[in-house]
C-alpha cells in the first residue's frame, strides 16, 4: 500500500483521503467490485471527517517505531471490517460465540494457530460480527517486526493495539542482526508491556507458533509464550482459524475472496495449565497447542495431529 503523505516544512504529514483511497482499491486491483469499494471507502472518510485522517496519518507513521504498545486507529478498524463485507464469503462463520460472551473482565490471553498475516484482522472481524465488542475494544496483539515492515502491513495493525516484539531466532531472520542483548532487552520490555497491558484489562491476542504455517498444519508451540501466561487470574481462550490461507497467501502480495472459519474453544485457567504441567513451559504450551487443535480439522492440526 504506497501511501504517500503530503507533506510541508509547517504542517504534519497527512495521507490524502485520494491516496488512501488508491493504495485500497490498488490493492485489491482485478476485482470487479473496486467502484463500489471506492464508494464506500467515500461514504467511510467523508463520515468519519478529515481530522480522524489526521489521526491516522499519524498512527501510520509511528507505529512500529520502538518496542512498545501502539494503540488502534478507529478509522483504519472501520475501514477494514466495511472491507471484509467485501472480502469475505457469506457462509464465514464463527463458533464458540458463547465463551467470548462469558469472558470477565480478566486477563485474557486469546492463542491461536497462524496462517496468514491477515490472521488478527480476520479474528478481529469474526469477534465483532459474533457481537464481541467488549472483546474487541481491549484486543491487542502480539506483532512482530515484519508486523511494521510496510505501511499496508502499519495499516492493517492498527485495527487493534499492537505490542511490537522481536521475534526468536529460529522463526525470524531479521533479528539476525541484532545484538543478542539487545533482542533480550527487547523481549523483556515486550513481555512487561503485555504484563501491563493485561492488567489493564486487555485481551493479548498471541500466535505462539511464532510464525505462519506454509502447510496449512500447526507447528509446535513455542514455550516462551508463557511468560505472556504470568499474570495472576489469566484465562487463555484457544481459537482455531480456518481459511486464511487463501484469503491472504504466502508469498502473493493481493487478497481473496474466500469462505474463513474462526472456532473458539473453552477457556482455560493458566494457574491450572501451570499445575497440570509442573511449570514445564513447553508441556505447558503443548496442551494450549492441543486445545486448539481440536477446534481444528485434521489437515490443519500438524504437530498436534493427535490432538483428541
Amino acid at each position: 500500500m504506497n501511501l504517500q503523505p503530503q507533506s510541508s516544512s509547517t504542517a504534519p504529514q497527512v495521507v490524502s483521503r485520494e491516496a488512501l483511497i488508491s493504495a485500497i482499491t490498488t490493492f485489491l486491483s482485478g476485482w470487479d467490485t473496486l467502484d463500489d469499494i471506492s464508494a464506500c471507502l467515500s461514504r467511510e472518510l467523508d463520515s468519519a471527517g478529515p481530522r480522524a485522517l489526521i489521526r491516522l496519518s499519524r498512527a501510520l507513521s509511528t507505529a512500529g517505531a520502538d518496542w512498545s504498545y501502539y494503540p488502534r486507529d478507529p478509522l483504519a478498524r472501520r475501514i477494514h471490517q466495511v472491507l471484509a463485507d467485501r472480502i469475505l464469503l457469506p457462509d464465514s462463520s464463527l463458533q464458540g460465540g458463547e465463551h467470548l460472551a462469558a469472558l470477565g473482565s480478566g486477563p485474557v490471553v486469546i492463542v491461536a494457530n497462524h496462517l496468514s498475516y491477515a490472521d488478527a484482522n480476520l479474528v478481529e472481524v469474526m469477534f465483532h460480527r459474533a457481537g464481541a465488542e467488549p472483546v474487541c475494544d481491549r484486543l491487542t496483539v502480539i506483532a512482530g517486526p515484519k508486523v511494521y515492515s510496510s505501511l499496508k502491513r502499519r495499516f492493517s495493525s492498527l485495527c487493534f493495539g499492537t505490542i511490537k516484539v522481536p521475534q526468536s531466532s529460529g522463526v525470524s531472520s531479521e533479528d539476525a542482526v541484532m545484538d543478542p542483548r539487545e533482542v533480550a532487552r527487547a523481549a523483556r520490555r515486550s513481555i512487561e508491556i503485555a504484563h501491563e497491558r493485561l492488567r489493564l484489562g486487555d485481551a493479548l491476542l498471541v500466535f505462539a507458533e511464532g510464525t505462519r504455517s506454509r502447510t496449512r498444519g500447526m507447528q509446535q508451540m513455542l514455550a516462551g509464550v508463557t511468560r505472556y501466561l504470568e499474570v495472576p487470574d489469566t484465562t487463555v481462550l484457544p481459537v482455531g482459524i480456518i481459511g486464511t490461507e487463501a484469503l491472504f497467501p504466502i508469498d502473493d502480495d493481493a487478497l481473496h475472496p474466500v469462505r474463513v472459519e474462526v472456532r473458539v474453544g473453552a477457556p482455560i485457567l493458566a494457574h491450572e495449565v501451570r499445575e497440570r504441567c509442573a511449570g514445564d513451559r513447553q508441556a505447558m504450551m503443548d496442551e494450549i497447542g492441543r486445545a486448539i487443535a481440536a477446534l481444528l480439522p485434521p489437515e490443519y492440526r500438524g504437530a498436534y495431529e493427535k490432538a483428541e
